[in-house]
């Protein structure tokens, strides 16, 4: 199973690369994340730049679709030709939005009617489009959701393993990268968020 972590110029570190770290902690049980740009290198909001893994048309072959937050994400949404590049499918993928990353879902008209989840600074933006914005970290429907805040990231990435791989493996990832001392805390604020936020059975 592909993740395709969608990655545009001025793009949010936090938002691409916490989730694809999480994800490719369960490379050994088939589950893997792309850095996906839509130009061979895109450059982060705090000018690093990042050759993308995969490029944007890795979409369309990917199981699992996240669409990372930035700076410039406003002008993504202005570029019809980029919109285009994203023909995404919830029928048959797993689609997910972080921060302004739900502006491009409400653009590609993904969302019908389903509250979501973003940051403070994007609010406005997306409350423009007609869209209900939730004041929590994680919202999602069927085979879509949304995360808001940078560090919601991670809820993103726990609900795709939790969906992808079932609970243990979310619980093995989420218990290796917590702060040491904190693991339990973690571990359940985590799957907590995503019940709370999915109404998934956790088991």
């Amino acid at each position: 199973m592909r993740v395709a972590v969608v990655t545009f110029d001025g793009f949010n570190e936090l938002d691409s690369f916490i989730a694809s770290a999480l994800i490719n902690r369960c490379r050994a049980d088939g589950l893997e994340a792309f850095i996906t740009t839509p130009t061979p290198v895109v450059t982060s909001m705090n000018g690093v730049p990042v050759t993308g893994q995969r490029p944007i048309e890795f979409v369309t072959e990917a199981e699992v679709v996240l669409i990372g937050s930035g700076v410039k994400t406003r002008d993504v949404v202005a570029d019809d030709r980029l919109l285009s590049m994203l023909p995404l499918d919830p029928g048959r993928q797993l689609i997910g939005s972080q921060c302004s990353g739900a502006l491009v879902l409400a653009r590609l008209g993904l969302l019908g009617g389903m509250p979501v989840c973003t940051d403070r600074t994007s609010r406005p933006f997306v409350e423009a489009e007609n869209v209900t914005v939730l004041d929590v970290p994680f919202h999602a429907q069927g085979n879509i959701a949304t995360a808001g805040g940078c560090l919601a990231s991670q809820y993103l990435a726990t609900w795709v393993i939790t969906r992808t791989l079932g609970e243990s493996a979310a619980r093995a990832v989420l218990d290796y990268v917590a702060p040491v001392g904190e693991n339990d805390e973690t571990v359940e604020r985590a799957l907590g968020v995503v019940h709370r936020g999915s109404g998934l059975t956790l088991r």
